[in-house]
């Protein structure tokens, strides 16, 4: 049975056809316009990043290697972050408890080992952890004082001269720290104090400057080695700028995508009309016949 003995149905079927088209082509319309609006918002947003990146290494490297001030008192403390002040370039005098000292885990350019974060006292009675250096793992076998208390302060006035650097509490990937064990794999300051036994602690602590000689009244941690300071790594990745340029590669070649889609369109039109005449190639002739009747 074909569509030249109902003629009716043949055209429900093309309008449905053409009906059936027209929506596809506003679906893809939407979802290419959608799509491209994300790709451009995604760029955009990464060329925020990156001049936010940009105004940030700035900072740090003014604070880095401007002159030391004195580092912030009790009084600031509430007000201390990691935007406004870390990396700030301060100095602190006091006396080390020594006996306290906590080792982290560390890898550094000197290979791996631990840091030392020592408890200062302040003139102002408040404690700040010193990160004095990093120590090999031989050189401290045997030395992690694990039962000590504040009563072991070494009463030498020393200055120590380094990084203001904010708290890192938990641990590192994967690794959790563990105080009952004394195991610490990143420099969580409230932990380490509460750990120690420690009251009126400094939200933050300092990596100390690079110092070849042992400070007065402090002893080796290994019977020729002395935490080597100096080693804080100040980089920040930026591939902001890559990341921009490929939402807006993306964008571009769903743009692209999409006027070779909406060309093509445009070329269905004249075929279909064409295909619809070779369906009913005799419409016109009957046509002229009835006028001819008339």
């Amino acid at each position: 049975m074909t569509n030249d003995k109902f003629p009716e149905r043949a055209d429900t079927q093309e309008v449905g056809t053409r009906h059936r088209s027209l929506v596809v082509r506003l679906a893809l319309t939407v979802c290419a316009g959608v799509v491209f609006a994300i790709f451009i918002a995604l760029g955009s947003w990464q060329v925020k990043r990156l001049f936010w990146k940009l105004d940030l290494i700035e900072r740090v490297e003014q604070r880095v290697h401007a002159p030391a001030v004195d580092a912030p008192g009790r009084d600031h403390w509430p007000q201390i972050n990691a935007t406004s002040d870390e990396y700030r370039h301060v100095r602190i005098s006091g006396t080390f408890f020594y006996q306290l000292t906590v080792y982290v885990q560390a890898v550094t350019e000197l290979g791996s080992g631990f840091w030392a974060l020592t408890p200062l006292r302040g003139t102002d009675g408040s404690v700040v952890l010193i990160n004095r250096g990093f120590v090999p793992a031989k050189a401290i076998a045997g030395t992690r004082h694990d039962h000590q208390d504040a009563s072991s302060e070494i009463h030498n006035q020393t200055i120590v001269i380094g990084l203001l650097r904010m708290s890192e509490p938990g641990g590192a990937f994967l690794r959790r720290n563990d105080p009952a064990a004394n195991h610490w794999y990143s420099r969580d300051v409230q932990a380490i104090a509460a750990m120690r036994g420690l009251a009126t602690v400094a939200p933050y602590f300092i990596d100390a400057d690079a110092n070849k000689e042992p400070i007065a009244g402090e002893p080796a941690d290994n019977a020729a080695e002395h935490p080597v300071g100096g080693l804080t790594v100040v980089a920040f990745p930026n591939n902001h700028l890559v990341y921009a340029i490929t939402w807006y590669a993306l964008a571009l070649m769903v743009a692209g995508a999409f006027w070779w889609f909406a060309r093509e369109e445009r070329k269905l039109p004249h075929g279909a009309n064409t295909n619809a005449d070779r369906l009913d190639p005799e419409s016109d002739d009957a046509k002229r016949n009835k006028n001819s009747g008339e």
